[in-house]
């Protein structure tokens, strides 16, 4: 009877602190909502953790607070406890459950990546390069964009590596994060389920300039996607001033620079309406001066602009993409990047 009563005691305390980690867990804005089917099953197996973290933490702090407080010493009670020698059954007890909670969490985690890491018929392929101090995606037809764009509940095979140091993906909403090393090449498969733009960040320290290496990952109706993209590919194609503009326009170029014919206001680099005097301050034609410029940034750095902060991606842009925008910027703004 004492027994049943202690069982009791023990069990309401574990309750009362199951309820209220639980109401924590719930309620605390510790994930974001998942927007791809891989995050959902990642955050799947992360609930599982949690609610068997729950129950052991309940369990074990309750039988602590009780034999605290039910087991404590009277004062001035310096008498020893009596001896015990172990419990078998209860040994066998606390290594069974353990194992069991390990193996299905396992299983729950394996399944998951299994499942993460297969291929759809219809998926689409696209390469992600990074470099200091940031990303750059190129797709089947061409188009490379410093932004990711992606279909809605399409998957996407995401090629990613790395041109200098190792660099980090890591959208949260997507609920992965893969490292991109030089010389290697890893495959992550996203599939989104929200429409929305989302964060996109290197997690791995790259450098200097590691902080402002952050882009966005949108999520498009497919047939949007399907436009942009053909719109894009026939941009590029088209008249150089139409091409460059877009070019620069994909790769971000306006985040960091000024240039009026763009309507760009990006003020982390130099301007780009008056880069005249520099090239000519560096002995070299103007259209001459802007291509190195953007492939070696590093080689002629710009008056009161530290080196190393200028990504040097844009040397991997396709020929015909590199020569529209140098012709594009020596045109409108008779400057360089």
């Amino acid at each position: 009877m004492r027994k049943n009563k202690q069982f009791i005691q023990v069990a309401m305390i574990a309750i009362i602190l199951g309820a209220l980690a639980a109401v924590v867990a719930y309620f605390g804005d510790w994930l974001p909502a998942p927007a791809s089917r891989e995050a959902g099953r990642i955050w799947f197996v992360i609930w599982i953790s949690t609610i068997v973290s729950i129950v052991i933490f309940a369990i074990v702090t309750a039988a602590i607070i009780y034999a605290a407080v039910k087991f404590r010493a009277a004062p001035d009670d310096d008498t020893d406890g009596p001896s015990i020698h172990g419990h078998s059954r209860l040994e066998i007890v606390w290594t069974i459950i353990p194992t069991v909670i390990v193996v299905l969490l396992s299983i729950a985690s394996a399944v998951a990546m299994h499942d993460n890491g297969k291929a759809a018929p219809d998926r689409i392929k696209i390469e992600g390069i990074a470099q200091q101090f940031s990303f750059a995606f190129k797709y089947e037809n061409g188009v490379q964009s410093g932004t990711l764009r992606l279909p809605l509940k399409r998957q996407a095979e995401l090629h990613l590596t790395a041109l200098d140091v190792i660099h980090s993906f890591w959208v949260p909403d997507f609920g992965q994060k893969q490292d991109m090393v030089p010389g290697q090449t890893f495959k992550l498969n996203v599939t989104p389920t929200r429409l929305g733009t989302y964060p996109l960040i290197c997690t791995e320290l790259c450098g200097l300039g590691h902080s402002i290496m952050r882009t966005s990952a949108i999520v498009m109706e497919p047939a949007a996607f399907e436009k942009w993209l053909a719109d894009q590919k026939a941009a590029l194609s088209g008249p150089p001033g139409e091409a460059g503009k877009t070019v620069f326009t994909n790769n971000g170029c306006a985040a960091c620079h000024a240039f009026t014919a763009a309507g760009a206001t990006g003020a982390v680099g130099p301007s780009l309406d008056d880069l005249s005097a520099s090239a000519t301050a560096a002995g070299q034609p103007l259209e001459d001066f802007i291509r190195e410029s953007i492939v070696a940034p590093n080689k002629v750095a710009a008056k009161g602009y530290p080196a190393n902060v200028m990504p040097q991606t844009f040397a991997q842009l396709p020929e015909d993409q590199l020569d529209a925008l140098v012709t594009y910027i020596a045109e409108n703004g008779k400057g360089g990047s």
